[in-house]
Formats: structure tokens, sequence, C-alpha cells
């Protein structure tokens, strides 16, 4: 029987400090670039583990807000915003550098992520700071949203990113924070969840929509408390079902 392979990706570097223990078990991380979160030292920590365990190395760069965990969006000009992503990536590039290893994609964070999903002015800073440093990564970015438009437009390889352990309304938005369905607990309800953007591209939104949806990436966030219990088992339970986090 053929085997499929499924990528799974974990925010981190977020000051969680769970590194080690989820590396074992995912394909991708997205390591926080000091924007949001993060110190150059423990960047590189990160990218030693990452590749003694061969996880692909994401930049995962925001708002440079880290009061707020960039999670509130900044009045910012283009050109500002362009800075502060060059300068989070660099960040990054210089260490990989150093651990002899490649970057693999680039994913925003946060309220950048969200705002470039619906924003094409921000869409179009980002996919600048992408190009910029020339390398041939690719941007991890929501099914049918502008950034995803705007990337595929200006020659920039995407892949869909879909979240396992988060809800999504009718437009495909996810569930805001501040509602008490955003985030999904219970395991079963996640598995499903997960499974059903994998293997039929449909999602269940919390108003009870049946919704397409492409997913080349499965996010589970690094910040979740039981971060490492719910990858150890998602990845077990889709081992179980021939298909292997790779």
């Amino acid at each position: 029987m053929a085997v499929n392979t499924i990528d799974i990706n974990v925010d981190v570097g977020e000051g969680v400090g769970n590194e080690s223990q989820l590396m074992p078990y995912i394909s991708s991380c997205n390591i926080a670039c000091v924007g949001h979160a993060g110190t150059i030292d423990l960047m590189k920590h990160i990218v030693r583990l990452a590749k003694k365990h061969n996880v692909k190395i994401g930049a995962h760069p925001s708002f440079p807000d880290k009061e707020n965990f960039g999670r509130v969006v900044m009045k910012m000009s283009n050109q500002e915003l362009l800075n502060s992503i060059q300068k989070q990536l660099l960040n990054l590039l210089t260490i990989i550098e150093e651990g002899e290893t490649t970057l693999h994609h680039i994913k925003p964070h946060g309220a950048l992520y969200n705002l470039a999903a619906v924003d094409e002015n921000v869409a179009k800073v980002i996919v600048k700071a992408v190009k910029s440093i020339n390398l041939p990564v690719k941007l991890y970015v929501p099914y049918n949203s502008v950034i995803a438009s705007v990337a595929i437009e200006q020659g920039v390889e995407i892949m869909f990113e879909a979240f396992a352990d988060r809800n999504y309304n009718d437009d495909l938005t996810l569930v805001s924070r501040s509602q008490k369905n955003a985030v999904i607990q219970d395991f079963d309800m996640l598995f499903n969840h997960v499974y059903g953007m994998f293997y039929s591209k449909k999602v269940v939104t919390v108003q009870g929509t049946i919704k397409t949806i492409k997913a080349d990436t499965f996010c589970v966030h690094g910040d979740n408390p039981n971060a490492v219990k719910i990858i150890k088992q998602l990845k077990d339970k889709l081992k179980s079902l021939n298909i292997d986090v790779a």
C-alpha cells in the first residue's frame, strides 16, 4: 500500500521551551525572529535542534511587538514594515548560514499573517521581503487569501496552510481568539478536523457550513499547553492510517 505524507508545522522560539520535545514529531518549524518573541541564542538552539531531527526550518516574522506577542495590528509605513521583516529574516538567515543548513519557508505570524490574508498592501510588502532575500523559499499562506494571489502573481512559491487546532468561519478566516470556540481542545475533534481537510479538502465551519479548503501543511500552535501531547497523538493516529509526517 502506498504511503501518503503530511507536513505538520509548529511555531517555535516563542518562550514556551518545548522545542526539544516537539521536534521528533513534526516536519516543519517556524522560528520566531525576535519580532514578537525570541532571542538570537534561542534561535541558534532551535536551528541546531531542527537540523538534528531533519525538520524543515522556516522564518516566523511578525509585527515588531513583543508586548502584544505580535497579535495586534501595528500602524507602520510600508517601508518600516519591510525593513522590520527584512531585519527579522536576516537574524535567522545569519544563524542558518553559520549552522550550515537551509531556509525552507517563511510564515508570517499572528496579526501580520491575518492582515496579509485580506490586505493587498500588506501582502505586497511581505512578498517583497521574501523576494528580497533571493533564495528559493516557500511562503506559507492561507487558502484563497489575498497574499496567496499576490505571491502567485509575483512568482513566489506558496504552500497552503491550515490550522489543526483552530476553528474556521464561513469566509475561511480563523475564529477570533476572543471567542471560546477559537481553539479546538478535544483530540478526536481535532483529528477529524485535520483528516477532513487532508483527505476531502473540506472543513466544517463554526457556522456549520462545509467549505472547500486546500492545505499542503498543517499548523499546531507550539504555545498550546497540550502541544506535545496533541502532536504525538496526531502523528500516531495518522501513522495508523498509513500517513507519515514528513
